[in-house]
């Protein structure tokens, strides 16, 4: 493998260090980061083969103030341009994001990378993801995740520290097209020893990726979650992990985030701890520690069939202490949940707010339980009538359970993503 290290001089900006990373492009290799301190005016983009390192927490990486560009009015889906009241401060090579306040999150936000500057129009590398309202104050914004790559392959990033500089920051980034660490429609991605905080948006995100490990990392103190597969990514390991202190969940299983396995992590502090939702089946959580989050530990959400969670094993995890501000239990399950495993947890309630050990409504069916203990709730089980069973599921689930057809749903060939007209 190439091997290049940068000293402090190679390094001395966001450009300089992309200019290193695209010279990998063609042959791959590892860039490695010296101790240092820097502030970015862009995303770093990682390509397929290659490897972005730091030295641990001595290598920080801070993103730079945000900064919010007005449209000048209405522009369409599609076009790789916008025009705004002034381009002051933007470049080539920078990127951004396009929204206004209707679309701002999900996938009709528009992130990319700006290519041309002529006046006061910008151009961008893809074309804008939506309709951009006239009368819903459409902006062009300097926010984009630190570190990310789109399409790419056997590519990983290890031993950083990233500072998402909120307070200089005025918008967020959505979470479905960013985060501080953001991957789309990749695969065979690695991401170690990342310790992230402080970003106005999401810690580490996800999207339509199969393949993916991510070992020994925090991700801390961001606004929206901590960790986020979502969009149909499939064969995940997340080991050794933590998020705390993030103001929405700790970890967030979004739409059809299946065959993932969370291991050894920890999540405290949070809105929620860890979330199922949208047909987030076949996953596995096992020995982690879901503690004084201010709503329920494990919140499995509200979803209509077909769309319902199932099939997922919950095991040896810590639950205690959580559902100080809302929620009725340590563990929550909604309609329709069913065919979930809920086995050797030690589950404690709150010391001061009355809640139950595992709380289920009306709708949820096939919830096995077995060699679970409780402490201190109130009560152990508040279950709606027919949720539970005897019967304990068999549940081939985690990224080691998926199938060859696990990732077929998100267009990938063996050369690759092929990418659909």
């Amino acid at each position: 493998m190439i091997e290049r290290t940068l000293n402090p001089g190679e390094a001395a900006s966001a450009a300089d260090i992309q200019i290193a990373l695209d010279e990998m492009a063609g042959t791959g290799g590892r860039l490695v980061l010296p101790a240092m301190e820097l502030e970015l005016d862009r995303g770093l983009r990682l390509h397929s083969g290659v490897t972005l390192c730091g030295q641990g927490e001595s290598t920080i990486l801070r993103k730079g103030p945000g900064r919010i560009y007005p449209l000048t009015g209405y522009h369409n889906y599609g076009m790789c341009d916008v025009p705004l009241c002034s381009t002051d401060g933007l470049d080539v090579g920078m990127t951004v994001s396009i929204h206004d306040n209707r679309t701002h999150g999900g996938f009709y936000e528009t992130f990319a990378t700006i290519t041309w500057i002529d006046g006061d129009w910008v151009g961008l590398d893809q074309g804008i993801e939506a309709d951009y309202s006239a009368d819903q104050e459409p902006c062009l914004t300097t926010i984009y995740p630190l570190i990310f790559g789109h399409q790419i392959e056997q590519a990983a990033v290890r031993d950083l520290r990233l500072e998402g500089n909120r307070s200089k920051n005025a918008k967020a980034m959505g979470g479905c097209r960013g985060g501080a660490v953001y991957f789309y429609q990749s695969r065979n991605i690695e991401i170690t020893d990342i310790y992230e905080r402080d970003y106005f948006g999401e810690g580490l995100g996800f999207q339509m990726c199969r393949d993916v490990v991510i070992k020994d990392c925090r991700f801390d103190e961001n606004t929206g979650n901590g960790l986020h597969p979502g969009a149909g990514s499939t064969h995940a390991l997340f080991e050794n992990c933590s998020a705390e202190g993030n103001e929405k969940s700790g970890f967030f299983f979004c739409v059809r985030a299946n065959y993932i396995t969370v291991r050894d992590c920890t999540f405290k502090r949070n809105g929620t701890g860890l979330a199922i939702g949208t047909r987030d089946c076949y996953n596995l959580i096992e020995n982690c520690t879901m503690q004084n989050n201010r709503a329920a530990g494990i919140l499995i959400r509200r979803m209509p069939t077909p769309t319902e969670v199932h099939n997922c094993l919950i095991r040896d995890c810590d639950i205690s202490g959580n559902g100080a501000e809302r929620g009725e239990g340590q563990i929550e399950i909604e309609p329709a949940a069913h065919d979930i495993s809920l086995v050797n947890n030690r589950i404690t309630g709150h010391s001061e707010r009355m809640t139950a050990g595992v709380y289920t409504e009306n709708g949820v069916h096939d919830i096995y339980l077995d060699g679970n203990t409780f402490e201190h709730c109130r009560p152990n089980l508040a279950t709606a009538p027919d949720s539970l069973t005897d019967d304990s599921p068999q549940i081939a689930c985690g990224h080691d359970a998926a199938p060859n057809t696990a990732a077929r749903h998100l267009g990938f060939s063996e050369a690759g993503w092929e990418i659909k007209p």
